[in-house]
């Protein structure tokens, strides 16, 4: 099985190759580019194959660099993974969420009786479900929050917002920047997907002085050392190449 992990960074690529790294002296083959200058460095576990890509931030680039990597190779599973904001109290700093919905939660309209998102405007859909086994088997093996996750293209920064995007999805657990581009790329492809997120702010205010990147990216790392195995046993009874 091959698996296609799409970050927005390099910090968060890191992270991730850290985490499938077996042992701390065990080094895997150098990054190599893409088409585009997306760079991706690969990691081999048992049962499994990772390339981790830097995508770049936002929906956009997301869905452009991992349309750009699946259209180069063969993958049996796309994951989106990062950090990003939890909506306090179910996703404190430091933990992890996995995504049983991944939404679209800014694409839309906004109206004088509040905001429709495309779905509601008939112009196609706000909302990707991973494979439910899937999703439970990562969010238990690491200790995660299974809950939807929202994308936005702009990051929240004002209690409004805030208070406005759990009103439209109290179930929500974390928002990012990326998950719903990665997911549209996924699709296209026929592939499913799954999303992972360690959180290193509140959905909230922006207080840059509170937010945990370090303990987030550690969080991230120890994450993706136990989906390996999880994602290697689903890939197993799964397994469906796109071309």
């Amino acid at each position: 099985m091959r698996a296609l992990v799409v970050t927005a960074v390099a910090a968060e690529a890191d992270s991730v190759t850290t985490g499938l790294t077996p042992h701390p002296d065990a080094f895997g083959p150098g990054p190599r580019t893409l088409p585009g200058g997306y760079l991706v460095n690969r990691r081999d576990l048992p049962g499994i194959a990772f390339d981790v890509l830097v995508g770049g931030v936002g929906p956009a680039a997301a869905a452009a660099g991992t349309a750009t990597a699946l259209a180069l190779a063969d993958y049996s599973l796309v994951v989106s993974a990062g950090i990003g904001g939890g909506f306090a109290p179910a996703a404190p700093l430091g933990s992890l969420v996995v995504a049983d919905a991944i939404v679209a939660a800014d694409l839309g309209a906004e109206t004088p009786d509040g905001f429709l998102d495309v779905t509601e405007l008939g112009f196609g859909h706000s909302v990707h479900l991973p494979p439910a086994e899937l999703a439970a088997r990562a969010a238990e093996a690491t200790g995660a929050l299974l809950a939807p996750v929202l994308t936005v293209s702009t990051v929240t920064g004002t209690a409004a917002r805030a208070a406005a995007l759990a009103a439209r999805h109290p179930m929500a657990g974390a928002e990012a920047m990326e998950g719903f581009g990665v997911a549209e790329a996924a699709a296209a492809h026929g592939l499913p997907v799954l999303e992972i997120r360690a959180v290193s702010n509140a959905v909230g205010p922006r207080d840059r002085a509170a937010w945990r990147i370090g303990d987030a990216l550690a969080a991230l790392a120890d994450g993706f050392r136990v989906l390996g195995p999880v994602l290697a046993n689903w890939g197993e009874r799964h397994e469906h190449p796109h071309r």
